[in-house]
Parts: structure tokens; sequence; C-alpha cells
């Protein structure tokens, strides 16, 4: 079998050229875990957030879900963020887990407060409002419906 060097450098150019890819793509699509401070917050229902999902205010990513776990004395899902060090959020301030679209990923939408005392590391979220189903939403307005005003 006679090998051409051609076809060798060919084939080193073709896989430089597919880890420069996934490189750049692991790079433009924002996976990387946000460094920063860490919050957490105790939800009823968290409806398919993951470690890793995205904290986000006004749709720009300001932090990621670290880790979640269940709260054994009341069952409570206590979710742990990092938030990112340029982003102070005042102790007011309310969580909620929403999803991109219908059948979209999850993610913690952040809404900022008026308070001028400021969340620090370790701290806790307590304003925050659980994930709502398709199901829940759709009883809500089944329920809504047929109450006729009573």
């Amino acid at each position: 079998m006679n090998k051409k060097p051609v076809e060798t450098i060919m084939g080193f150019v073709v896989l430089f050229v597919a880890v420069f890819f996934l490189l750049f793509a692991y790079r433009v699509s924002d996976l990387q875990v946000v460094k920063g401070y860490q919050l957490n917050a105790r939800f009823l229902k968290v409806g398919g957030l993951n470690v890793g999902s995205d904290v986000r205010i006004n749709g720009i990513k300001v932090g990621t879900v670290v880790n979640q776990k269940l709260n054994g004395d009341d069952y409570m899902a206590d979710v742990t963020l990092s938030i990112a060090d340029n982003v102070k959020l005042p102790i007011d301030s309310e969580a909620s887990i929403v999803g991109d679209g219908l059948m979209g990923n999850k993610f913690i939408k952040l809404e900022p407060g008026k308070s001028k005392q400021y969340l620090q590391d370790g701290d806790t979220l307590t304003n925050t409002k659980d994930f709502k189903s398709l199901e829940d939403m759709v009883g809500e307005i089944i329920f809504m419906v047929t109450d006729n005003g009573k």
C-alpha cells in the first residue's frame, strides 16, 4: 500500500478544522458555568430544571444553576445559583422558573427588586415562583371558566 503524503496532510487538516469547529461551537453556545457568588432559592416544583440551566435577567444569561437537592424536612427543592460578580441583586428580587417556549429548556428568570440592600454570597432568595406546567395552566383556565362568579 503506497500512501501519498498529500492524503496524510489533508487528513491532518480535516482533523484540525474539526477540533477548531468544536472549540468555536462550545465558546459561542455559552455553555460555560458562570463563576461568581452563590445564592440559594427554594421552590415547591422545579419542573425539569437541570444543573447547568441558565439564570437570566431580561433574557441575558447572568448565572448558572450549580446544584439542586430535595430538602428532607419539608420536601422543597433547594436550588443553588452561581451569579456573575458584576450583577448585584436587591434583596427583594424575584426568582421564577420558566421555559423557553412550549417544549423548551427550563431556566430561572430573575426580576430585580427596588431595595437598596443587596444579596450577598450564600443568601437565600425568599421571593420565588414555582414552575407552572401546561397542565396547571389549563386547569386554571378551566377553573376560571366554570367558576361562574361563585
